[in-house]
């Protein structure tokens, strides 16, 4: 990956979280975190929902970029996938939020679980995250966290019907 800091590089690696070791795809989920708040802030679960497409899309694009010539399709330094994930992942605390009407900081539970079920899935990678992280293309770079983010979306929202809905908490 080229050392260079372009703006391409600065996507990829999310202003830099993607340069700070160890477990930089952790350091990018983490700097996801706020700009997901802001996001959501700003225009409640439409605007993350929107964001989380955009940057996707310009992730795909920047990984491209950044890994024409390489050999290693997937560089550590490259977390813009982790922030589309982690964001992905913290889709149902944002329309829980938005939905009742509360902060969604009061949501922080929902918060721990998005951040732990994401980071477990990408890292373990099972069936359909290995499937396409094993395409070493851009695209798949992106998908593979786009897979785990949608996983953990879902154990999200099961944690959330157990806590709500059974438990009545």
């Amino acid at each position: 990956m080229r050392k260079d800091m372009t703006w391409t590089r600065l996507v990829a690696t999310f202003f830099g979280a993607g340069l700070l070791r160890p477990g930089p795809g952790t350091w990018g989920s983490v700097a996801a975190l706020p700009v997901a708040w802001l996001l959501h802030m700003f225009g409640g679960f439409w605007a993350l929902a929107l964001g989380t497409a955009v940057v996707f899309l310009l992730g795909w694009w920047v990984t491209i970029q950044e890994t024409r010539g390489l050999s290693d399709p997937d560089p550590s330094e490259i977390v813009i996938d982790e922030v589309a994930g982690m964001w992905l992942a913290l889709w149902p605390v944002s329309l829980g939020a938005m939905s009742q009407d509360v902060p969604i900081t009061a949501l922080w539970p929902g918060w721990v679980v998005a951040f732990l079920a994401f980071r477990a899935f990408d890292i373990w990678k099972p069936g359909p995250v290995g499937l396409a992280d094993r395409m070493h293309t851009p695209l798949g770079v992106m998908l593979d966290d786009i897979i785990a983010g949608a996983l953990a979306a879902m154990v999200v929202a099961v944690f959330a019907v157990l806590a709500h809905g059974v438990m009545g908490v």
